[in-house]
């Protein structure tokens, strides 16, 4: 249990680390083509090794841009984690885009589509019932 606790702990300080190194730490202008977030990091229980999720807003070529800035930058950011995080081995870092923020835009924009059809559906349908009422309702003047 103070294993997974410590990986945790060791993986959150990574997290912020290698946030403040994106805004302020890393020089390659490619980093900078896409708006870039650390959403999670992923420490193996033996602390040698974090994958850096992030989520890249932008292009697709901004995107690619970005994501080769990252691996360019991975000497950088492990050696200045070795400076800022105190553990007896700087674990390897690995940088991995995270598209799940995407993906769950989509399926929320989806979702509104669907949610909109079928109120447009109901309404059409209350349409349609409100005619039938009032042709009943002159028919029955009529007699």
């Amino acid at each position: 249990m103070a294993t997974s606790r410590r990986v945790a702990r060791v993986a959150e300080l990574i997290k912020r680390e290698v946030s403040q190194m994106l805004l302020y730490g890393i020089k390659d202008d490619r980093v900078g083509a896409g708006m870039v977030s650390v959403t999670d990091v992923d420490v193996s229980g033996d602390l040698q090794h974090a994958k850096v999720f992030v989520s890249i807003y932008g292009t697709e070529e901004a995107r690619a841009e970005t994501m080769a800035g990252l691996r360019s930058a991975t000497g950088y950011v492990r050696s200045e984690l070795g400076q800022r995080v105190r553990l007896r081995r700087t674990p390897e870092v690995v940088f991995q885009e995270d598209r799940s923020i995407e993906r769950g835009t989509r399926v929320l924009s989806l979702i509104n589509q669907l949610n909109h059809k079928r109120l447009s559906d109901e309404e059409a349908e209350a349409d349609q019932n409100i005619d039938e009422y009032d042709v009943v309702s002159a028919e029955e003047e009529a007699e």
